[in-house]
């Protein structure tokens, strides 16, 4: 796999098959923007003879369908415009390729919740949900929407709309209950967050980093820039790949699991140099390096320890093969270490690096969105435990949830893949794109949206037999849980 610049001057790919890769763009925060990045994507393929199988898009996608939503978006009043989305979902314009989005932290919160566990926002356009995991020829892609903030993280979903000052913020915060679900995932391909994993800015160049945004030193120096679960699920799932946004700008790292680089910067990070070139720099190398480092049986200052009995090895010797057995065999090699490539890009504007497109390894064909068996064997087993109270109730244990969720996977099997053909359930089979609310008018008021239950929802819970606990409960002309 390789990352490719919209900033590079590409040239079409001669080392791989196309029958063997797909493309896959990634964007930023997207902000409205879709016509601009649906038209730099074509003007990467006219100049680059490829084909855009995928768009990925990291959060702050801002879904309006119409000037009411408005009042369910978190940003100051000089930012609540309409956007180039409500067009995509009067059906005025159509996306040109598959669209995956994530929520970020400026949504509108009320159309992201109708569609907690994932749906289509408009043709060609899907929300992984709160949280999700689906497959795109074969590619697992799970996510996670929205930021992290310690007072609400061990909450329930409490909030109901017409949001308030506080709720349309918390809303938008990312729950304990989807990080332990996620965690159960087996390795995904690529996973989405719109916040930086904590830390990550250890596993990259650091210095250059500071150069382009030195008011992050403070949060750095702190240890509280990003989140912590996100950092936890990617030692957790160890995906290839990981993009984010959030931060406004761009930044790639690396991440070891396991061996010596497990819990701190990659060897090659340039804030481990110890030559000091700028003395305004902050030096921000862990305080625990000396206890956490790792040695190896030869490294450097070991000294050799011959076998009792024997002399050292003399390269120009020759060995007869019986004299073999007095010489001891070089242990195995380690096994490789797994990595997580990272990738963080800035917002959709002019001369900012909004967008990278990559090669990933999947079967030939056009992007077919497919349900992923282990998520909904997940969310079947999980349902029981979301709450839509202030007060979240008990997770189990992991080795209980595992073997929830390996139940929940054979009744998956049993029930819902049962006579699909190679396993895979299609999302446009379970799940088909209706417009739930009105598209824009010039005659709307200003006064925040009801709430429009979603029938994408509805026939996701009714697929796995889960309660529909987002639609639940509702009054006539009131959102859920009001009176």
């Amino acid at each position: 796999m390789k990352v490719r610049s919209y900033h590079e001057t590409l040239q079409p790919m001669q080392t791989h098959s196309p029958t063997t890769h797909i493309q896959i763009a990634i964007e930023g925060c997207c902000h409205g923007e879709l016509d601009a990045i649906y038209g730099e994507i074509a003007r990467l393929e006219r100049e680059n003879g490829y084909k855009v199988d995928l768009l990925l898009i990291c959060g702050d996608f801002q879904a309006i369908r119409n000037h009411r939503d408005l009042a369910c978006m978190a940003v100051p009043d000089k930012y609540k415009k309409l956007g180039g989305f409500a067009k995509y979902y009067a059906g005025e314009a159509t996306a040109p390729v598959l669209t995956l989005v994530i929520g970020g932290n400026h949504e509108a919160s009320n159309y992201f919740w109708e569609l907690y566990h994932g749906g289509w926002l408009a043709p060609n356009i899907y929300f992984l949900g709160h949280a999700g995991c689906v497959q795109v020829n074969g590619v697992r892609i799970a996510g996670a929407s929205g930021i992290f903030k310690p007072g609400d993280f061990h909450l329930g979903y409490y909030e109901r709309p017409p949001y308030n000052h506080g709720t349309m913020r918390s809303i938008y915060h990312i729950r304990e209950y989807n990080i332990c679900r996620l965690s159960l995932l087996s390795s995904p391909t690529i996973f989405l967050s719109h916040d930086w994993p904590q830390g990550i800015e250890h596993h990259g160049n650091l210095r250059d980093l500071l150069r382009r945004k030195p008011y992050f030193r403070e949060d750095i120096n702190k240890g509280v820039l990003g989140s912590p679960p996100m950092m936890s699920l990617m030692r957790t799932l160890q995906p290839a790949w990981w993009f984010s946004a959030h931060l406004h700008c761009r930044f790639e790292a690396v991440v070891v699991h396991g061996g010596c680089q497990e819990g701190g910067a990659p060897d090659s990070a340039p804030v481990h140099s110890t030559e000091r070139t700028n003395p305004d720099e902050i030096n921000i190398d862990d305080d625990e390096d000396s206890a956490n480092s790792c040695t190896t049986a030869s490294g450097a200052g070991q000294r050799s320890v011959e076998k009792p009995g024997t002399a050292a090895l003399n390269p120009d010797e020759i060995t007869l093969d019986d004299e073999e057995d007095e010489v001891e065999a070089p242990p195995p090699p380690p096994p490789p270490s797994k990595k997580t490539q990272f990738l963080a890009l800035d917002k959709c504007l002019p001369k900012r690096r909004f967008l990278e497109v990559i090669d990933v390894d999947a079967p030939p064909g056009p992007p077919v969105l497919s349900l992923d068996p282990e998520w909904l064997a997940i969310t079947r087993a999980f349902n029981q435990y979301m709450s839509i109270e202030r007060k979240q109730c008990t997770y189990p244990d992991e080795d209980h949830a595992r073997e929830a969720v390996q139940q929940s996977l054979e009744w998956i099997n049993a029930h819902v893949l049962v006579g699909k053909e190679g396993g895979h359930l299609k999302v446009e089979d379970v799940q088909q794109f209706s417009m739930t609310a009105p598209g824009p008018a010039s005659d709307e008021p200003k006064t925040p949206p009801p709430y429009y239950p979603n029938p994408q929802t509805a026939a996701f819970c009714s697929l796995l037999q889960i309660e529909n606990k987002v639609d639940f409960p509702t009054a006539a002309g009131s959102g859920p849980g009001r009176s």
